[in-house]
């Protein structure tokens, strides 16, 4: 089969002191640390097989991530931009959907012909993380597209228990190639959810909700928030076509924050209260956090998605006087976060759609993701068959 395989060189920088976990394995814990001089190309790759419990997916659709473009651009030394778990050489791409085509010995929840998407955080279920319930936090993690081979390929192996059925969408769509679409788009919906509900609480029923960068993360906060019933969702944005976007799945106000001071325009949007639930997606906290702050209603929350890998200057005084929590999310596992996104896309509840915008083939995979760092799309969506 045909895979868009990434390769780079082990070469740490440094300053950076690599663990013998990290010698042992193989693997980054902090990727734009170690990996220099990516080459990303569309190759030839061993077909998948099964495990026992495996199946083996046709993929239908995956979409272009930010970690994908971080993988593609590299700082003034050449080193990847992503600062996560990584182990190179793999295939890249983990938002996706499939057609069931194989099935392992011992497979019993998934058969030939079903209709999927899968979740990226390959969690073992056996260490003291996964077993105290925090299965994005799994000792043993392997990562779709980051460690093991990923979803632009033809085809990919994955365990059953990591595979959600979408026929409900497809039902609701009625077309088939939109369904394995929409189904792409469940991932990172689940990113933004897992950190909305699961990890920050979620808000009331309207509470102003502000969202910053509105790339793909960004935009299902928006849908989501929308769906949850924000009185109020502001986004801030530099790009003039993801602002747009920003207001087709929800957004009431959309500035680009070059031309505002973002603090000040959502304190009179309150009329002097502040907003009371705030989203970092735009891995930019050192820009972001503080006009946050200057609104942080009382209880107010912040809320970090986005990836930044720096020290960012908070005045925990704000934090203390508003009665204001700050917190971090990763992942999209458990907690009933895939099915519940399923759930409310196959009721109508969320309609994330219109951030498709651009469609390529396998072939042309590292076009898509140079396009992407363009920073103008909302979903770069490829079609591997």
């Amino acid at each position: 089969m045909k895979g868009l395989v990434l390769d780079a060189k082990w070469e740490p920088k440094p300053d950076y002191d690599v663990s013998e976990w990290e010698k042992q394995t193989g693997k980054a814990i902090a990727g734009s640390s170690i990996w220099r001089r990516p080459d990303l190309e569309v190759r030839d790759w061993e077909d998948p097989e099964p495990g026992p419990h495996d199946v083996v997916l046709e993929v239908q659709a995956c979409g272009v991530c930010g970690s994908d473009m971080h993988f593609y651009e590299t700082d003034e030394d050449d080193y990847i931009l992503y600062p996560g778990l990584t182990k190179f050489p793999t295939i890249l791409g983990h938002e996706f959907s499939g057609k069931v085509v194989e099935v392992g010995k011992d497979v019993t929840t998934r058969k030939p012909g079903d209709m999927v998407t899968v979740e990226e955080m390959i969690w073992c279920g056996r260490c003291v993380p996964c077993r105290n319930g925090y299965p994005n936090h799994c000792t043993n993690l392997e990562e779709i597209g980051f460690t093991i081979p990923g979803a632009f390929a033809n085809y990919i192996a994955v365990d059953e228990k990591f595979c959600w059925p979408i026929d409900a969408i497809a039902e609701r769509l009625g077309d088939e190639r939109a369904a394995y679409e929409v189904g792409a788009l469940t991932e990172p919906t689940c990113v933004a959810y897992n950190a909305m509900f699961e990890r920050a609480g979620g808000f009331r029923p309207g509470h102003y909700v502000s969202v910053f960068g509105t790339g793909p993360i960004g935009l299902a906060a928006i849908g989501l928030a929308k769906a949850a019933g924000a009185g109020i969702i502001a986004a801030f944005e530099i790009s003039p076509q993801r602002l747009g976007l920003a207001k087709q799945v929800g957004a009431d106000y959309a500035y680009d924050p070059r031309e505002v001071e973002a603090g000040e325009v959502m304190m009179e949007l309150s009329k002097g209260e502040g907003f009371d639930f705030h989203v970092e997606a735009a891995g930019a906290p050192h820009l972001t956090v503080p006009e946050m702050e200057k609104a942080l209603a009382i209880n107010g929350k912040i809320l970090q998605i986005g990836r930044a890998a720096q020290k960012v200057p908070m005045y925990l005084e704000s934090f203390q006087v508003r009665r204001s929590q700050f917190y971090g999310a990763q992942g999209h596992s458990g907690h009933e976060t895939f099915p519940n996104v399923i759930r409310m896309v196959a009721a109508g509840r969320l309609d994330l759609s219109p951030i498709i915008t651009s469609h390529y083939d396998l072939g042309e995979t590292v076009d898509a993701i140079a396009k992407s760092t363009e920073r103008t799309d909302g979903k770069i969506m490829i079609h591997p068959n």
